[in-house]
Parts: C-alpha cells; sequence; structure tokens
C-alpha cells in the first residue's frame, strides 16, 4: 500500500512527528468524510479504515456483512496547535447525522455507524459533553437520541488501497455525508 497522501502529499502510515495527534472518527461512508477532514488547516494527514469491531484485519467485503463489528472510519492527524479538538468536534457533530443509529442516510449496516475513538480519558470526557450539547441542540429540533459510540481508541485498520483519497482518484464518486442543519 502507499504511504503517501495524495492530496497533503504527507505519509498515511506512523510514524508521526510527536507533536501532533490522532482522532478517529466514524460518520457513515468514508470517503466524504476522509475528504472533509483533509481540506482542513492543521491536518497532517488521513486514511480511511475500520476500527470498533473484533475481526482482525477485516477486509471491506467481510465488513460489509455486519459481522466483523467494525464500522467505516477516517483516521485523522492533525496538530493541536493549528486545529483544536473541539473544533474536530464541531466538523464531526455538523457534518453527519448522529441519531440514525447503524446507518447514515441511505446507507444501512453495523459499517455506517456514529464513533469517536480517541487514545487518552480526557478527550473521551471532552466528547461526552460535547455530546451533551450537540443533543440539547438537536432536541430542540425535534431530532431523537445520539447514537454514537464514544471509546477509547479502538485498533485502526486500514482499508484497502482503492479507497484511500477514494475521491480524489474518482472525483464524481459517491459522497453521502449529510449534516442535520443544526448547529454545533
Amino acid at each position: 500500500m502507499s504511504n503517501k497522501h495524495l492530496f497533503l502529499n504527507t505519509p498515511i502510515h506512523p510514524p508521526f512527528p510527536e507533536n501532533l495527534s490522532t482522532i478517529i472518527f466514524g460518520m457513515g461512508c468514508f470517503w466524504g468524510v476522509e475528504k472533509l477532514f483533509w481540506q482542513q488547516k492543521g491536518i497532517y494527514t488521513t486514511a480511511v479504515g475500520y476500527a470498533g469491531g473484533d475481526t482482525e484485519n477485516p477486509t471491506y467485503q467481510q465488513v460489509c456483512t455486519g459481522q466483523t463489528g467494525h464500522t467505516e472510519v477516517v483516521l485523522i492527524v492533525y496538530d493541536p496547535e493549528v486545529i483544536s479538538f473541539k473544533q474536530l468536534l464541531e466538523l464531526f457533530w455538523q457534518n453527519h447525522d448522529p441519531t440514525q443509529g447503524m446507518r447514515q442516510g441511505n446507507d444501512r449496516g453495523t459499517q455506517y455507524r456514529s464513533a469517536i475513538y480517541v487514545n487518552n480519558q480526557e478527550y473521551v470526557l471532552q466528547s461526552q459533553e460535547s455530546l451533551q450539547h450537540y443533543q440539547s441542540q438537536l432536541t430542540q429540533q425535534g431530532y431523537p437520541e445520539i447514537t454514537t459510540e464514544i471509546k477509547l481508541q479502538s485498533k485502526f485498520y486500514y482499508a484497502e488501497e482503492y479507497h484511500q483519497q477514494y475521491l480524489i482518484k474518482n472525483p464524481n464518486g459517491y459522497c453521502n455525508l449529510r449534516g442535520t442543519g443544526v448547529i454545533f
């Protein structure tokens, strides 16, 4: 697999510079999510993959069966001096519908669930606080409960090469990334 990000021209595999942080977001189909984040100032690199399940080194076909427990995710490596964890959370909440359970729009299945995987307990707490804040915003607009899974970082498995930066390789490719329209 190539280690070069086609948009950012940075490596997608560690080791990453020590001053950078990582987060893993699941927001539905990973192609549009990756593009959303690679366009943000302060993002060093992104990669699509699978997390949150039980199967070692799952393939896309295995994940699509719903048998592995994984969700489609994006690994985001960022400079916290340029883009804050709070800003990343705002982008996360506002760019998908976290109330849909095992789906996003017409995409249905466990691999499309909403998830935040972080690497320290402080970020778990901040993620939970942001969920509570956004839930109050959503409730005012008549949305049901948020179903986002928040936990310490799950093992990240890189998706196949053809999925990496898919929307650069396929500019008119499928992207179902939609928010609720509710501001964080």
